[in-house]
């Protein structure tokens, strides 16, 4: 009896999870399609086909269903967990690298673009769609890379200022991709593109944050 009543706690747990994606991909879809200030609950519920106390039940108002829609794709953004030790600078340059292109990858997603484009679109009307994109979506990454090169410095490997780091680091990767992106005047890049894009990005990176005993050894010009 025991056993039978955890089954039916387990499947009711799973038929939980289930309704919950159901409902946070039909408020994505009806978020992205008629915007957020103009999307109700119900037309939600309807979509996710729920009744609205479920709905509350499940997931909550539609700012707290926003957030969830949002920290769900920010996951993607975490410090690996295999992250290698870094005890050298290229094996930094290939972490730089490979979180980098991650980074490229997982936002140039056209899902992950329309939630840019939706937060400026309402901006005006719902600014809390902004301000949830850049605490739990933004954030998220920003923390994750400055975690990395916190992990540098702890090795002797780089020095300054971890967030400004960070920045730079985004300004080198990105430059003028995520505009031309959101505008729709450029293509997502391809795998290999985006592998060019964030090694080359974690080179240029270096090259400006040498340490000292690298500048002395450089030839002089």
């Amino acid at each position: 009896m025991v056993t039978a009543s955890m089954s039916k706690r387990r499947q009711k747990g799973d038929d939980e999870t289930a309704v919950r994606k159901r409902i946070l991909d039909a408020a994505f879809r009806a978020f992205r399609e008629s915007g957020y200030a103009t999307t109700s609950t119900l037309e939600i519920a309807t979509r996710a086909r729920v009744s609205k106390r479920e709905l509350y039940a499940l997931v909550g108002n539609k700012q707290e269903m926003l957030i969830a829609c949002i920290g769900e794709r920010a996951k993607r953004f975490d410090v690996p967990a295999d992250l290698p030790v870094l005890r050298d600078r290229e094996t930094l340059e290939q972490v730089l690298a490979s979180f980098g292109a991650r980074l490229v990858r997982e936002i140039s997603d056209p899902e992950v673009i329309a939630v840019f484009r939706l937060a400026i679109a309402e901006v005006v009307q719902a600014p809390e769609v902004a301000r949830a994109l850049d605490s739990r979506g933004r954030e998220a990454s920003r923390a994750a890379l400055r975690e990395i090169i916190a992990r540098a410095q702890a090795s002797g490997l780089l020095t300054g200022r971890p967030a400004e780091l960070a920045e730079q680091f985004g300004g080198l990767l990105w430059g003028h991709l995520m505009v031309s992106l959101l505008l729709g005047v450029a293509e997502r890049p391809n795998p290999r593109e985006i592998a060019r894009r964030a090694r080359d990005a974690a080179a240029a990176f270096l090259q400006l944050h040498r340490l000292p005993k690298d500048a002395k050894d450089a030839p002089a010009c």
